[in-house]
């Protein structure tokens, strides 16, 4: 990635992006969400695999964020305020297991493919 685009999108350089990071913020804020919910396992197997090989605790964690964002998304309403200053948002539980699947994905990818082959 160009460097004019990643200073563009870092949070700290650009004011744009730094707009759109406190945007985001407060709407995951308002549902109790982290950035790393968002992650759909069915679309990515690579995120599927990640969800799978993390601690149990860390995914019914996930799952229960889940269903209060919706059951709250149903009901029309937010979180109380008190619980939403409690939210961090952008802090990671996926990401370091994810840049693993991914980077074992690349090298099974590299690696020549065994040609069995019938005596």
């Amino acid at each position: 990635m160009s460097s004019f685009l990643q200073s563009f999108l870092d949070p700290k350089k650009s004011w744009l992006a730094a707009m759109h990071m406190k945007s985001l913020t407060k709407r995951l804020r308002k549902y109790g969400l982290r950035y790393d919910d968002l992650y759909d396992p069915y679309y990515d197997l690579d995120i599927k695999e990640a969800l799978n090989r993390l601690p149990r605790e860390i995914v019914d964690a996930r799952n229960q964020r889940l269903k209060r964002a919706i059951d709250l998304s149903m009901k029309h309403e937010y979180l109380p305020e008190n619980l939403q200053q409690m939210q961090t948002p952008f802090r990671s539980y996926l990401q370091e297991m994810l840049a693993l699947v991914k980077k074992e994905n690349a090298e099974r990818e590299a690696l020549p493919l065994y040609q069995r082959t019938i005596p």
